[in-house]
């Protein structure tokens, strides 16, 4: 008969199931409450790791619509129920078992979709949201910098096309149009001396 503590719990572990967009199960036979601890830790705020018994998760998946973990509900078991980024709450577990060979990724389930270990493993592999976004950011910021790039181009080239003459090159025009009415004025008194002499 069941006891108002398995029924809590199991209503528990339903509702985790449900409010999660991923789960992934493991056993984590052998490690110790630090390590347990540490893991919490590295899955961060929107990720609860959650020791579970068997029979009573077995039970919740059913009321949840979930038959991924049938026959995986074994040994020592914990569940990662994942509230936040799937990818990035898949690559804390991979990498924290790489490090603790006793945490051991059975199975998962992501939007519905059943995960064997290796697909929860390439799951990890996957860009973050955090990368995504940005990779995003960047492609949008690109095209607003092709377009300066373009805009000026265009300005340069309708400056040459016009004959707008560099900063440069006014500078040097102006100099030489001051300097034309001074060589005028000398040249007028040496043509008058000439014209003296051959009268």
């Amino acid at each position: 008969m069941a006891t108002p503590t398995k029924v809590s719990a199991v209503d528990e572990i339903t509702t985790d199931f449900k409010d999660s967009t991923a789960a992934v199960l493991t056993e984590y036979r052998g490690l110790t409450v630090a390590q347990l601890k540490e893991l919490r830790r590295a899955l961060g705020a929107d990720t609860k790791f959650s020791v579970v018994k068997n029979t009573l998760t077995g039970i919740a998946a059913k009321e949840a619509g979930i038959d991924a973990f049938e026959g995986q509900l074994s040994g020592p078991t914990a569940i990662a129920f994942i509230k936040g980024d799937a990818v990035a709450a898949a690559k804390s577990l991979t990498d924290f078992a790489k490090a603790n060979p006793k945490l051991v990724i059975k199975t998962g389930i992501f939007e519905g979709k059943a995960l064997d270990a290796s697909e929860v493993i390439a799951l990890a592999a996957l860009e973050s949201r955090e990368l995504q976004l940005a990779r995003v950011a960047g492609v949008l910021k690109a095209p607003m910098s092709a377009l300066a790039r373009t805009v000026e181009a265009l300005r340069v080239k309708l400056e040459e096309g016009s004959g707008a003459a560099p900063a440069a090159d006014a500078d040097s025009s102006a100099a030489e149009e001051a300097a034309a009415p001074a060589e005028a004025a000398a040249e007028a008194p040496a043509e008058e001396a000439a014209a003296t002499e051959a009268n």
